[in-house]
């Protein structure tokens, strides 16, 4: 077993690991934490198969929308910290089902499928860069650009509903 392979398997672990712990716990909070780390460790595992880009882009926009989202979470929740034990499972039995099923579909396709020979020559990194910038720069730029502008949006829109006016009516204190 190769040290890439190991690598791969522990971050396996510790996102599969992760995902669960989202649902175990009772806090809001925790549970954004832990599917950080599980979005992290998928990161990881990019960054093991040697796909730096896609690794460092996990893991970069995993780590801005958790904290936001942790953010949100302690302003607008009731309990964000899970003293009151609240229970964030929903459907418990069919997504435990949908669990153990998809699980075992993903060992049974790892461990059967053929994967073909492993060899030691790596494709060229330079045409691989080169495809992936036409490819983003090229049919898909509208939808990036797209999705930028509603993301922006939908934040300043988040801002301006968060904000509240002051006490007696005046925003400035006045």
């Amino acid at each position: 077993m190769t040290a890439q392979a190991l690598f791969i398997g522990f971050f396996g672990l510790a996102a599969v690991w992760f995902g669960i712990v989202v649902f175990r716990t009772h806090s809001m909070v925790r549970s954004a934490l832990a599917l950080l780390f599980s979005q992290t460790a998928l990161g990881a595992m990019f960054l093991s198969m040697q796909a730096e880009f896609l690794g460092v882009l996990q893991i970069m926009m995993m780590a801005t929308e958790m904290s936001i989202m942790a953010i949100f979470m302690v302003m607008f929740m009731m309990d964000p910290g899970g003293l009151g034990k609240m229970d964030m499972t929903h459907q418990r039995r069919l997504s435990l089902g949908t669990g153990v099923v998809a699980f075992a579909t993903a060992v049974t396709i790892a461990l059967f499928v053929d994967w073909g020979p492993i060899t030691s020559s790596a494709p060229d990194a330079t045409q691989q860069t080169v495809d992936l910038g036409l490819e983003l720069l090229g049919r898909s730029m509208l939808i990036f650009e797209t999705a930028g502008i509603t993301i922006l949006t939908a934040m300043i829109a988040a801002t301006a509903v968060a904000i509240q006016p002051a006490a007696g009516g005046s925003r400035h204190g006045r």
